[in-house]
């Protein structure tokens, strides 16, 4: 079973970040999960993939080729595939995993992460979204979520589609019981 895993290709103010990146990679080695992730060798994805590796957890990116000719391919990887779009990244990420896991980043990790949860909103797919929120980094989305369901933007049912854990054992639960 693969996990898909977006997160960002910046490392970061604090090394919290590729910390808890690390820490995920061990997370997927002891449940043996193989990792989906966006094929960057930089960033809190780059310390997500080495640990992943170091760790022999079986690694596919999925990179777009402009990300490719700005050389931030992972060259390492069991498999990188190059695409022609970020719709395409996506669309590739969600067929070759089981579930997704969120992770600190930027505008496109929320992107990723906003597809995928409008796609399932969609009923395109059931696979499940998970928010790794340590440390509160996503406590501001959980409360747009929120407000919008109160203004009545989103409703009951999907606000649960983004599932917030607070915590790594949250989180090795919650994919531990999709096996």
């Amino acid at each position: 079973m693969n996990i898909a895993v977006f997160c960002g290709s910046a490392k970061g103010k604090t090394p919290a970040y590729e910390k808890m990146a690390q820490d995920l990679a061990g997370l997927l080695k002891r449940n043996n999960f193989g990792l989906v992730y966006g094929g960057a060798s930089v960033g809190v994805m780059g310390a997500l993939a080495n640990t992943c590796l170091e760790n022999k957890v079986p690694v596919i990116g999925v990179i777009p080729q402009s990300l490719v000719d700005w050389e931030v391919a992972h060259k390492g990887l069991d498999d990188l595939i190059v695409v022609d779009t970020m719709h395409k990244r996506k669309e590739i990420m969600y067929l070759r995993s089981s579930a997704f896991v969120v992770l600190p980043g930027g505008f496109g990790t929320l992107d990723e992460c906003f597809e995928i949860l409008t796609w399932s909103q969609l009923k395109l797919h059931s696979k499940p979204v998970f928010i790794l929120n340590q440390n509160g980094f996503y406590d501001f989305l959980r409360d747009h979520i929120n407000r919008a369901h109160q203004e009545g933007f989103i409703s009951a049912q999907h606000v649960e589609l983004l599932q917030f854990r607070n915590n790594l054992d949250e989180l090795e639960n919650s994919l531990k019981a999709l096996k």
